[in-house]
């Protein structure tokens, strides 16, 4: 599972219509292209394969005033809002072998679903990190230290570490959620952090490509 599908479809989706200086935009603005594979490079790629996969509805606009070439913005489908829940369901749930910039990903979309399944999806969550825990000490005993297997012990006491500080963190966030913090989908207006268009991005790497300017 890729983060940087679920980081543009949700980046298009929140505007509505975008094009793809607007999306690389609000990703930098969220820091994205540090904890994630969201570089300039690989959101234009995204966006066009995510065109031709039918997740996204491509637009031509005019040329610029400038003289470059048309603009391509860009809207979800049907099928690509499918599959941006999909994968935001997945994101929150899964344990397993999942990089940090997925949860991240999940984290800064959650509230595009309802809180009452948010919460569910995060005590799924806890029941998986319960699971890795319990499989991890199989085979190493918390009690006994990482040198009852030679220095590879540390390996399993780092897993064991990330488990038990992935429920501690969970069990807060549900915490806050229960609490009534943030607004999530069906609550009413939802908080969007994207930059308004010609808004500056004091996070802005500077590069742009063919077709960005309006």
């Amino acid at each position: 599972m890729s983060a940087i599908r679920l980081l543009v479809l949700g980046a298009v989706r929140q505007h509505g219509r975008a094009h793809g200086y607007q999306v690389r935009n609000d990703l930098e603005y969220w820091g994205a292209h540090e904890w994630s594979n969201a570089k300039p490079g690989s959101i234009y790629h995204a966006l066009k394969q995510l065109a031709k996969q039918g997740l996204l509805y491509e637009h031509e606009t005019a040329p610029s005033t400038a003289g470059g070439p048309p603009r391509t913005e860009y809207e979800i489908t049907e099928k690509g809002t499918e599959e941006f829940l999909d994968l935001l369901r997945e994101a929150l749930v899964s344990t397993y072998n999942q990089k940090p910039d997925m949860l991240s990903a999940a984290v800064g979309f959650m509230v595009d679903l309802p809180r009452a399944e948010v919460i569910d999806l995060l005590k799924q969550r806890i029941s998986g990190l319960g699971d890795w825990r319990a499989s991890v000490t199989e085979y190493y005993t918390p009690e006994d230290g990482p040198e009852q297997l030679g220095h590879i012990g540390e390996i399993m006491n780092l897993w064991l570490h990330q488990a038990e500080a992935g429920a501690t963190w969970t069990r807060s966030l549900i915490e806050r959620i229960e609490g009534g913090a943030y607004t999530f989908a069906g609550e009413g207006e939802p908080f969007v952090a994207v930059l308004a268009d010609g808004e500056e991005n004091p996070y802005a790497t500077g590069e742009r490509h063919a077709g960005d300017d309006a």
